[in-house]
């Protein structure tokens, strides 16, 4: 029947409150569901001191870093990021008169919520690029859902048949460093990849096509004539659609733009900004295909089954997961206007 913790304010007034009404130690327990000893001691403590709230805050050693100690150490933090645990108590212990020890400052930033992080990776951005990203989103501002449904976005990616992963932590004794148990087989460059190039709408999945060597100009071309032409010409007749690729140099070659331009009266090419891959939602798509990769049950062993692999997964993807990213567009835009230009967590 006891009760673990401290009784809130409201508990313990229910308590002098039943009490109070004429109840006894044994009924009021019984009716409140606290142990007898609890009802004896907060009343008594009303009777003596007339007050229902807890002293037991008060208790304990008091914290040796005051509100005004916690802004002082945000403002190290703030200052810099990168600053080890070591740097900030050294720092934050000049000119004070009670120094600190690093589990202290440890504890400080635990409470106010600091935490070592992995740094999130983006893309370093130029001034002049952060113009033109903006200049995009200011000319798009006002684009709906709706509006967005008219593009076709696409891109390539190249997918590793094995991976390296730095982070792998495994528990070993001292004499066990060879024991093939605790091994990492590394292949290098990866044991090879496959680079494939897709597209997609909000209307329909987009075909997939794979790249046998590196993507040209010439080769480029073949995809835009084979699969970027019908599939504009079927999802917007109306000649309303827009076609999105980034600015690779082999999309933006002369024959590539001469072939836009002999085909412009079909479909718009969307003047796309440079260094935006958080504004192309396909890319969240290559990372839908990778992690199916990795959580296969029978991973691909060569680039042919590796192959096969990520034409499946491609296939599979859901049709609520890519209209999904297509109606996240205007939140995409917004970010950039609210970055000026610079990063976003997409």
């Amino acid at each position: 029947m006891g009760k673990k913790g401290d009784l809130s304010n409201f508990e313990r007034g229910m308590v002098v409150g039943a009490r109070r009404a004429g109840l006894s130690i044994s009924q009021s327990a019984q009716l409140l569901g606290f142990s007898r000893t609890t009802i004896s001691r907060v009343y008594k403590e009303w009777c003596a001191k007339g007050k229902t709230s807890s002293m037991r805050q008060s208790c304990g050693r008091k914290c040796l870093v005051d509100a005004r100690g916690q802004r002082r150490m945000a403002r190290l933090i703030q200052a810099d990021r990168r600053a080890t645990l070591t740097e900030i108590t050294t720092r934050y212990n000049r000119g004070m008169q009670q120094s600190l020890c690093e589990a202290t400052t440890h504890t400080t930033l635990r409470r106010m919520g600091y935490n070592s992080r992995r740094p999130h990776r983006v893309p370093l951005i130029s001034t002049t690029n952060r113009k033109k990203r903006l200049q995009f989103a200011r000319a798009h501002q006002n684009w709906t859902v709706e509006d967005w449904k008219n593009v076709a976005w696409s891109d390539e990616s190249r997918f590793l048949l094995r991976h390296s992963n730095g982070r792998v932590r495994i528990w070993r004794k001292q004499n066990e460093n060879m024991d093939p148990s605790c091994l990492v087989t590394t292949v290098q460059a990866g044991g090879g990849g496959v680079m494939v190039w897709g597209m997609f709408s909000w209307h329909t999945l987009g075909p997939s096509v794979p790249i046998g060597h590196r993507l040209n100009a010439t080769a480029y071309l073949s995809i835009v004539s084979d699969h970027v032409h019908p599939f504009m010409t079927t999802m917007y007749p109306s000649s309303d659609g827009y076609f999105q690729h980034d600015n690779a140099p082999c999309h933006k070659a002369r024959i590539i733009s001469n072939w836009f331009l002999e085909h412009d009266n079909e479909f718009t090419v969307l003047k796309w900004p440079p260094q935006s891959p958080d504004l192309n939602p396909i890319e969240y798509l290559w990372d839908v295909v990778e992690r199916e990769l990795r959580v296969l049950d029978v991973h691909p062993t060569n680039l042919h089954q590796l192959q096969d692999a990520i034409l499946s997964i491609w296939a599979n993807i859901s049709k609520e997961c890519f209209q999904h990213l297509v109606e996240s567009m205007p939140h995409r835009i917004k970010a950039v206007l609210k970055a000026k230009g610079g990063q976003t967590p997409y």
